[in-house]
């Protein structure tokens, strides 16, 4: 038993390890719908988890609000949207992510909304190491015609690594890693690590991201100052 461990260490030894690791962006992408629905408004659903976590869907919904705000728009509180959804009998994303573009736009007067899926959200503990990852996709979606204006996703992976302080600390780190684990939410911050990413607007690609909003300082200089 104790030689298949050895055998073990030595093959993750060689492996590279730690730091933070993203997936690339995708260019080129088409804003003409984008352009031409330009929101003012955005209503940020509560995202379906598809992650066994599940407090996932609680703790990243809270962490899409600021990158979207910076990108220029007004995005409607939270607190409200759970509360309105709740009174209504709405208990579940899912359900929520279900009702009509159009309904929504009757209930909120949004212009558009954030429909998101959680791919990924949790921390992976193995032999000498802890991997946290989180992984998303997301689409704005126009409310009064129902056209889907943006779509992305991103994912954002980091690992501790004990490997390099011999095999004793290395396996009694790991433990340290895994109890401390379990006392916080190792992927709360990569999270908004990853909204920025994924929201975040980028002048010299457009559609990578939002486009800049109506409440931004850059939408009238980047042209895009479409109004409905």
């Amino acid at each position: 038993m104790i030689r298949k461990i050895l055998v073990l260490l030595v093959v993750l030894s060689g492996l590279s390890f730690g730091g933070c690791a993203v997936s690339p962006a995708v260019n080129n992408k088409d804003i003409s719908a984008f352009q031409t629905h330009m929101p003012r408004s955005i209503l940020v659903l509560p995202p379906v988890n598809d992650s066994p976590d599940i407090k996932a869907t609680y703790a990243y919904w809270p962490t899409v609000t600021m990158p979207v705000a910076e990108a220029g728009y007004y995005v409607f509180p939270l607190s409200v949207v759970d509360y309105m959804f709740k009174e209504n009998g709405i208990t579940t994303s899912h359900d929520a992510q279900e009702i009509p573009p159009q309904k929504l736009q009757e209930i909120f007067g949004a212009d558009a909304a954030l429909y998101i899926r959680i791919k990924e959200y949790g921390s992976k503990y193995q032999v000498i190491q802890s991997v946290a990852t989180v992984s998303a996709e997301a689409k704005l979606v126009d409310l009064k015609t129902g056209d889907t204006l943006w779509t992305g996703e991103d994912r954002v992976v980091q690992s501790s690594n004990n490997g390099n302080n011999g095999l004793v600390v290395a396996l009694v780190g790991a433990l340290v890693n895994q109890i401390a684990g379990s006392l916080k939410d190792a992927s709360y911050p990569l999270a908004s690590t990853l909204n920025q990413q994924l929201f975040t607007p980028r002048s010299s690609r457009p559609g990578v991201g939002l486009l800049y909003g109506p409440r931004s300082p850059h939408y009238q200089q980047d042209g895009l100052a479409n109004r409905r």
